[in-house]
C-alpha cells in the first residue's frame, strides 16, 4: 500500500479505538462485517468509498474520512481514481475481465497504452504517470503465483484502428497471442456475428480475492467505480456468465486473433 492509504488506515483503527468498540461492533454500526473491518484496518482490503461513506454517514465525522482518502491519494505515485482497484487487483486469485472498447489494461502494449489516453483528456505528466502505472501492474503476471486472468473482448477491439500510429495494432495483437499461451491466462473474443449480446452495456471486471470475497470494477468516461455489494456483485456475476458464453473457445479465439493481426500488416 502506498503512504497515503497506509495513513488512512492508521487514522482509521484510532477513530475506532477512541469509540471504544470492538471491530465487530464498529462493523455492526456500518453495515460490515467485523472480519472486513479488520481486513481494511491492517491492509489485507483496502478501504472503498462506499465504505468510507458508511463511516462519515453513521458517525457523523462530516466527510472527514472520505476526504482524507481523496487528498492524501494524490500523494501516492499511482492514479488516484485506479489506486483501489489496483490493490485488489494484486491480491486476487482470479480476474474475469470483460472489454468492449479496449484491449484489458493488463494486456496492452506501451504504445497502445498511450493510443488510448490520447485527445487531450490528460496532461503529457499525467499520460505519463498513467502508462508507467498500467505497465507496472502487468508485473503481477509474471510473478511466481500470479492470478488467473480470464478475458472476454469484443471483436471490435481487434478491428479499431488506430490513426496515424502504422503497426501498433498488429504489434498489439502479437502481444496478446503471445500472452495467451500462459496457462494462467484465458483470452475470448466475441465474434462480431453474435449480434446484440448483454456485453454491449459496458465493460467490468470482477476480482475474486484469496478468501473467496469478490469486487467488481466499472469505469466511464469521468471515474472509476469500485462496487463491492453482494446484491452487484451477484448481477455481474450473471452478467459475465452470458457474455462469457457468447465468446468463441480459447482455441478459435486465438486463430481469430492471429486473423485479424495478418490484416494490420
Amino acid at each position: 500500500m502506498g503512504t497515503a492509504t497506509n495513513y488512512v488506515l492508521g487514522e482509521l483503527r484510532t477513530f475506532r479505538a477512541q469509540l471504544g468498540l470492538s471491530q465487530d461492533d464498529f462493523g455492526r454500526t456500518i453495515g460490515y462485517s467485523g472480519s472486513h473491518v479488520s481486513s481494511v484496518e491492517t491492509g489485507g482490503r483496502p478501504p472503498t468509498r462506499e465504505y468510507m461513506k458508511a463511516i462519515d454517514d453513521q458517525h457523523d465525522t462530516g466527510e472527514r474520512f472520505g476526504r482524507m482518502l481523496r487528498e492524501l491519494a494524490r500523494l501516492d505515485a499511482t492514479p488516484a481514481w485506479l489506486r483501489e482497484w489496483i490493490e485488489f487487483e494484486r491480491e486476487a486469485a482470479t480476474l474475469r475481465w470483460f472489454e468492449l472498447a479496449y484491449v484489458p489494461g493488463l494486456l496492452q502494449t506501451e504504445r497502445y497504452a498511450r493510443a488510448t489516453l490520447a485527445g487531450g483528456r490528460f496532461t503529457a505528466d499525467e499520460v505519463e504517470r498513467i502508462v508507467a502505472s498500467r505497465l507496472e501492474r502487468q508485473a503481477i503476471l509474471g510473478r511466481d503465483r500470479p492470478p488467473q486472468l480470464i478475458a472476454v473482448v469484443d471483436e471490435a477491439v481487434l478491428r479499431r484502428p488506430v490513426l496515424d500510429q502504422p503497426g501498433l495494432m498488429a504489434e498489439q495483437l502479437d502481444h496478446l497471442v503471445a500472452v495467451a499461451t500462459q496457462e494462467h491466462v484465458q483470452l475470448h473474443v466475441v465474434p462480431v456475428d453474435a449480434g446484440m449480446y448483454l456485453g454491449l452495456a459496458g465493460q467490468f471486471i470482477i476480482a475474486e480475492l484469496p478468501d473467496g470475497t469478490r469486487v467488481a470494477h466499472a469505469d466511464n468516461q469521468l471515474s472509476a467505480q469500485i462496487v463491492d455489494a453482494s446484491t452487484d456483485i451477484a448481477r455481474l456475476a450473471r452478467t459475465w456468465e452470458i457474455v462469457r458464453n457468447e465468446a468463441l473457445p480459447r482455441r478459435q479465439s486465438t486463430v481469430l486473433i492471429k486473423e485479424v493481426a495478418k490484416s494490420w500488416t
